[in-house]
């Protein structure tokens, strides 16, 4: 009696290791276990290993789990029996039910779950072992159950559908709501994530806020506007602003008046224009993030499919979806969270309707859609169905919406009320 419940608490301390190690092997980290082999860590090697199959894994660790467990009952049973009687068949389930659901179900996977990957590594070789001797059986049984899963209509070898780079939004997105990662950090991971799928058209500027000369002026006009202006490099048109001809850099435009001795009329504008980039706007943000580096350069013009320009894209401004809005020592200070948004006293925001949805939504950590219309007025005019009148009203997307202005036909400025407190920013 005294060897049966020594084997019987033997059976259960293994039925401990087996649920605690299914736990571990399934919840660690696979980056850093990753990162733990390359760095040539022979356990985390084996925990590569292990989970790169986890049905044989699983398999083989259910198997023997299952084995102990039902020995250990069959055992307790045959004990109590001798020591109760028949009543011991219900003393032995009680019992049972009791020490495996504590110490060898909830226990382990309890501590498991705290330190997932120390224990994955720690079990790693006994589990590669007992992986090895049970695969005979475990691989009869998949074969079973695959067989089985077939005749219902499901594929155990079909592709899930997922992918790294969704993988790694999801894990952004958790953490951020969990709180292991601030904001601004998972704003810039997600900023990485989404150049792939972002085109150009969604972080150029558009024409209507695009600074252009004209190259009809006279020299000493065209060098006032380039050294007034706040940017490096300003496009020339000829006879209309979609005619763009040339790119003019202010540092040549410095040089060009150092050469003249200061006489700006001497300036040879047309001398120090250089041919300008044309970039269609269905050009990934990836790629051309690639090409500005391949080309050296920072500014490219964009067209639509007919060839009219829409905008121009920096490279600043690909930098900015990764890092956020950047400012310099030529742009106005802002003691507000964003260029173009302010917080009112009383509750609600008035924002420049011409900002991008993208934009706007990363600033405020809002949810607004931007697969149909690119800028704030753009939204409120989806939503309204018409162009709206200033003072007009429109509630939609959980937020209410109020045109402050307009600009002949264009919504300038529009004040947002979100409708729930967690919508406030």
């Amino acid at each position: 009696m005294l060897l049966t419940a020594l084997a019987i608490v033997a059976l259960l301390a293994m039925s401990f290791f087996f649920s605690g190690s299914e736990t571990a092997l399934t919840a660690a980290s696979r980056a850093r276990i990753h990162q733990l082999a390359r760095s040539g860590d022979k356990r985390a090697l084996t925990v590569e290993k292990l989970t790169s199959e986890k049905e044989r894994l699983i398999g083989a660790i259910l198997l023997g789990n299952n084995v102990v467990n039902i020995l250990a009952s069959t055992l307790a049973a045959s004990l109590l029996i001798q020591i109760f009687g028949e009543a011991g068949i219900v003393y032995a389930t009680l019992a049972m039910t009791a020490a495996v659901v504590v110490f060898s179900e909830v226990m382990p996977k309890t501590l498991a779950l705290s330190r997932p990957d120390s224990f994955a590594l720690f079990v790693a070789p006994v589990i590669n072992v007992i992986v090895l001797v049970f695969s005979p059986v475990t691989l009869a049984v998949q074969w079973l159950v695959a067989g089985m899963l077939r005749l219902v209509g499901v594929d155990t070898d079909a592709d899930d559908g997922r992918s790294g780079h969704d993988e790694l939004r999801g894990t952004v997105d958790f953490l951020r709501a969990e709180g292991d990662v601030i904001k601004h950090d998972a704003d810039m991971l997600g900023g990485i994530l989404d150049l792939r799928d972002l085109k150009v058209a969604d972080v150029m500027v558009h024409r209507m806020q695009m600074l252009t000369l004209d190259s009809a002026l006279p020299p000493a006009e065209l060098v006032d506007q380039v050294l007034a202006s706040a940017y490096t490099r300003i496009p020339v048109y000829e006879g209309s602003p979609d005619n763009i001809v040339g790119m003019l850099h202010a540092k040549d435009v410095l040089r060009a008046v150092a050469k003249s001795h200061g006489d700006l009329s001497a300036v040879d504008v047309q001398a120090i224009v250089y041919k300008p980039w044309f970039v269609p706007q269905s050009t990934s943000v990836h790629s051309q993030l690639a090409q500005f580096r391949k080309r050296h350069e920072h500014m490219a013009i964009v067209l639509n499919e007919y060839g009219a320009v829409e905008g121009l894209v920096t490279l600043e401004d690909i930098i900015e979806e990764i890092v956020g809005e950047m400012s310099d020592e030529h742009d106005e200070p802002e003691d507000e969270m964003m260029s173009g948004i302010s917080r009112l006293p009383g509750g609600g925001f008035v924002i420049d309707a011409s900002l991008p949805v993208r934009d706007v939504n990363r600033a405020m950590g809002w949810q607004l859609p931007d697969d149909r219309a690119h800028t704030l007025a753009g939204v409120v005019i989806d939503a309204a169905k018409m162009i709206p009148a200033v003072g007009q009203e429109v509630i939609a997307h959980e937020f209410h919406f109020k045109v402050l202005e307009r600009d002949r036909q264009r919504v300038a400025r529009v004040l947002i009320r979100p409708l729930t407190p967690a919508r406030a920013g």
